[in-house]
């Protein structure tokens, strides 16, 4: 197991991570939270070849990926960066990259009820005003678990808050800060139920953020 427990602050700055070989040839991997080694609950950085595929696979409890660089392909589609998708509990697909992709996925992390399929295109979805000068991108909802893209103007400050069902970011661009750090680009941070800070930016920065899904793991 690794970084399962979720009472625990995890930080960590993906770029200084090592890749480490999948089962597929030309697919590697940095492993961020993980139950078991290849089955159960996942939460890695993962990077195809070119010309690189997966065989096919279920997603027993689903699977959620954020496109980071690239284009990631399976038999439905091509999903190139800055797509966003939820393949829903018991679906399948055959995964493949013709010219190379990066990609945050989440393996077996949904509520069983939670069967939508989403494909978002993030650089033509609307972005919303939010609290003070923030703009929310809105990505998926399911009863307590929010899921969003956030865009921080330069100087941005956000109120001192506490995080109702934890909370996990992923730095986009920019650099996220609070009174706990500086996280750059591709840090990934998981925050527990209830803990608080008081974060602000003094450059542009877009996150993707989930919150409220760490109840289910208490």
């Amino acid at each position: 197991m690794l970084n399962m427990d979720v009472s625990q602050t995890v930080v960590i700055n993906t770029e200084n991570m090592a890749w480490v070989s999948s089962p597929a040839l030309g697919v590697s991997r940095k492993p961020l939270e993980r139950e078991a080694k290849e089955s159960g609950h996942v939460t890695s950085i993962v990077k195809y070849e070119p010309g690189s595929h997966f065989a096919t696979h279920r997603h027993p409890l689903g699977e959620e990926i954020l496109v980071l660089e690239g284009v990631f392909s399976d038999e439905f589609g091509d999903y190139p960066q800055g797509t966003y998708l939820r393949n829903p509990p018991a679906s399948q697909h055959a995964p493949f990259s013709k010219e190379g992709c990066v990609l945050l996925v989440k393996l077996n992390q949904f509520d069983a009820r939670d069967r939508l399929t989403v494909r978002i295109d993030t650089h033509n979805a609307q972005w919303h005003a939010g609290v003070g000068g923030l703009q929310v991108m809105p990505l998926h909802d399911f009863e307590h678990e929010h899921i969003a893209l956030v865009k921080w103007p330069k100087g941005e400050r956000f109120q001192p808050h506490s995080h109702f069902g934890g909370e996990e970011i992923l730095v986009l661009s920019g650099e996220f800060r609070d009174e706990f750090g500086h996280y750059p680009k591709l840090t990934w941070m998981r925050s527990p139920h209830m803990s608080q800070h008081f974060p602000y930016v003094e450059q542009e920065t877009i996150i993707y953020v989930k919150t409220g899904h760490l109840l289910s793991r208490l």
